[in-house]
């Protein structure tokens, strides 16, 4: 059963079919072929996979993040972030970096990241001399950040698809958010060797602080919100739209009501892939749970009785290969049941945490991390000098897995300290 699944699979993966037809189709032969369904019931429970209330937030994320991405918020932020620390030695990089941090912190979208921050950083840093392939690496990897500082659209999916608290998980990928962005930035200071540019003025730098200020609220009213219990996910997500269409078109006025439907139809089609992989998802996870397939797995994987820690290396590897591969949602899709029962005694909080920055480094991760091609697109380059720079940054986020593991207060301790978890 379990061949005949993987076999289909691989076989319309290798005739070039998308994602999401391998999944209904493995889904489909071992459905029919040993419990006789009815392709009906994959079909009831595609629906059922994207009912639940909590997915609205994401289509209301993406929105809101292409609406950003078209208007000022990004500009804004980047001069912010260039008039403080521009000066510094390996002020471009750590500019590029915390840019990238706060901004996912607005967007929650990591291809949005490098869209909105790797044009404008990557042409001065190339400028200041840094070369081609440590400056697409940097935009790649640090707009990774965007998945765990909140809102994130992979936190949501995980946490509707196993039955976990969407906000604490936004509260809870904080502290392993912040600690990247250190640890990518002292990487950058360590690899430059002379500032960048000239020192802002105090001037200067209050002008850019006092335009970046509006910006600043989005993170301040997502998660502080959430964080006060004022709100929940999806209510922060539909304020965040309309705090994002009142910023851009009535404050910024960078954005015509003319641009509107053009920007609705990309969030659109966007919002269709990730339901689409949800739906699918659902249903390849009904399957290959009715069927059992877990519990062949798990014995032979984890052993007779596993402990806590070689548990989690399990989960970190299986989702860290998984996202190499396959979109960060498929991989959440089909790996939560396998090792629904395996967690069982974990903090189910810490769990999502590390799944998710799994799926963060598989978004930048080669062949196929959708950040990758995603900066293909945009800096036009070839998919070998896209990926030639990535190793040192793919290290620095798996020496953070390792730091998460070994001590989960980084993704635990805000919450604790809210009371929360």
């Amino acid at each position: 059963m379990l061949a005949l699944m993987i076999g289909t699979m691989f076989l319309l993966l290798f005739l070039g079919f998308p994602m999401m037809i391998p999944l209904i189709g493995g889904a489909l032969v071992v459905s029919i072929t040993y419990f006789s369904f009815s392709p009906v019931s994959l079909i009831q429970q595609a629906f059922s996979g994207i009912q639940p209330v909590a997915l609205t937030a994401v289509p209301m994320f993406i929105f809101a993040a292409d609406l950003m991405t078209r208007g000022e918020v990004a500009d804004r932020l980047l001069n912010f972030v260039m008039s403080w620390v521009g000066h510094k030695r390996g002020g471009l990089p750590v500019a590029t970096t915390a840019a990238c941090t706060l901004f996912g912190a607005v967007s929650g979208s990591t291809q949005a990241t490098v869209i909105a921050i790797g044009g404008p950083m990557r042409t001065r840093m190339l400028s200041a001399g840094y070369s081609d392939s440590f400056t697409t690496a940097l935009v790649i990897n640090a707009s990774e950040i965007a998945l765990l500082i909140p809102p994130s659209i992979a936190m949501i999916v995980y946490g509707v698809v196993n039955g976990v608290s969407v906000g604490e998980l936004f509260i809870a990928g904080v502290g392993p958010g912040v600690l990247i962005f250190a640890m990518f930035s002292t990487y950058c200071w360590y690899v430059s060797h002379n500032p960048d540019l000239e020192k802002a003025s105090l001037k200067d730098r209050l002008i850019a602080t006092k335009k970046a200020l509006l910006a600043f609220s989005f993170p301040v009213i997502i998660f502080g919100g959430i964080y006060s219990g004022k709100f929940s996910p999806t209510e922060a997500a539909a304020i965040s739209v309309l705090y994002a269409l009142i910023l851009e078109m009535f404050v910024y006025k960078s954005i015509k009501w003319g641009d509107l439907p053009k920007i609705a139809q990309s969030t659109g089609e966007v919002t269709a892939i990730v339901f689409i992989l949800v739906a699918v998802g659902q249903s390849f996870s009904w399957v290959i749970s009715f069927a059992q397939i877990p519990q062949m797995i798990l014995p032979a994987v984890l052993g007779e009785a596993p402990s806590e820690l070689w548990v989690l290396c399990v989960i970190t590897m299986a989702y860290f290969l998984g996202c190499m591969f396959v979109d960060p949602i498929v991989v959440i899709m089909v790996m939560s049941p396998i090792f629904k029962s395996a967690i069982v005694g974990i903090h189910p909080i810490f769990v999502g945490t590390l799944v998710t920055l799994q799926c963060a480094i598989g978004s930048g991760t080669p062949p196929f991390g959708c950040n990758i091609f995603t900066a293909m697109a945009v800096f036009k380059q070839r998919y070998v000098d896209t990926i030639s720079g990535t190793l040192p940054f793919i290290i620095l986020l798996l020496i953070a897995t390792v730091l998460l593991i070994k001590f989960p207060i980084i993704a635990l301790g805000l919450g604790q300290l809210a009371g929360m978890m």
